[in-house]
């Protein structure tokens, strides 16, 4: 995808409606924590504990910025045959395509068998996926502290995608650039008549 070559990209890929375009990618979750900056006094040495186990799931996630929407599972690997029923579950969810990047487990047999649209981003270019933005506001969230075991991080992680869902805005300001409003503007676009 060339820049500024979105609304090609999703033509080319047969998606005819723009609007309700998910952008996807996962997040590899665990307990071996992640330390956060943190105010203190001055002069007061800060100590975080911190999670040393190598426990983690991924959690897969497709984000609609200009909708304001998400949909997430969690998946226990970043396989292809693993995500195939997360992908056919988007197709059957009425979503028109996914844009994600160009990640093994997303070109593999099992996900490219499905006929679902799948847009690649360029190759290195987090900056272009509104869901590495939600992922980034999690991180936020849920890291920084030590959790007893990975289903309760893991249903923090769900509490703060919940709030998420219940305030569409927030969903828009974090993963609805205005790039991707530029590009799927009906008045500029035929992709969308």
């Amino acid at each position: 995808m060339a820049k500024g070559g979105l609304s090609d990209a999703l033509t080319t890929a047969g998606i005819a409606v723009a609007p309700g375009v998910r952008w996807a990618d996962e997040m590899r979750l665990g307990l071996r924590g992640v330390t956060r900056k943190v105010w203190a006094p001055r002069g007061v040495k800060v100590v975080q504990q911190q999670e040393l186990r190598y426990d983690w799931r991924y959690l897969a996630l497709a984000v609609d910025g200009l909708g304001g929407t998400l949909a997430w599972t969690w998946i226990p690997n970043m396989k292809s045959a693993t995500l195939a029923p997360i992908v056919a579950g988007w197709q059957d969810a009425g979503f028109p395509g996914v844009v994600w990047d160009g990640a093994a487990s997303h070109r593999g047999r099992a996900v490219r068998d499905l006929g679902f649209p799948l847009v690649v981003q360029p190759p290195a270019a987090p900056e272009l996926n509104p869901a590495e933005r939600v992922f980034e506001y999690l991180r936020g969230e849920v890291e920084g502290r030590p959790y007893a075991t990975l289903t309760d991080k893991m249903a923090k992680v769900d509490s703060v995608l919940q709030q998420l869902v219940a305030a569409p805005d927030r969903i828009r300001a974090l993963a609805g650039p205005a790039w991707i409003r530029a590009a799927l503007n009906p008045r500029k676009n035929t992709i969308l008549s």
